[in-house]
């Protein structure tokens, strides 16, 4: 019994040192990322025109029609062997 739970303890430590390497590497590229950005300046954004809407298109669609309801023969019975 105290075999498992030494395991259990190790896949614990080793589940969260998986977990701290992974936070670690990504903080590390983010701010190498951000570093090389720190020093560029973007270039002021001139306001886009605005092109007027288009008509809207209306598509004359027909409707489905229902179809003329068959009369069924009378049922059958069914005979389980």
């Amino acid at each position: 019994m105290n075999l498992l739970s030494v395991q259990g303890a190790g896949a614990g430590y080793l589940l969260g040192l998986f977990l701290l390497c992974l936070i670690v590497v990504h903080v590390l590229k983010l701010a190498r990322i951000g570093y090389r950005t720190f020093g560029k300046k973007l270039p002021p954004q001139q306001p886009e025109p605005r092109e007027p809407k288009p008509d809207p298109v209306y598509f004359i669609v027909e409707r489905k029609k229902k179809r003329a309801k068959s009369e069924y023969s009378a049922p059958r019975e069914i005979k389980f062997r």
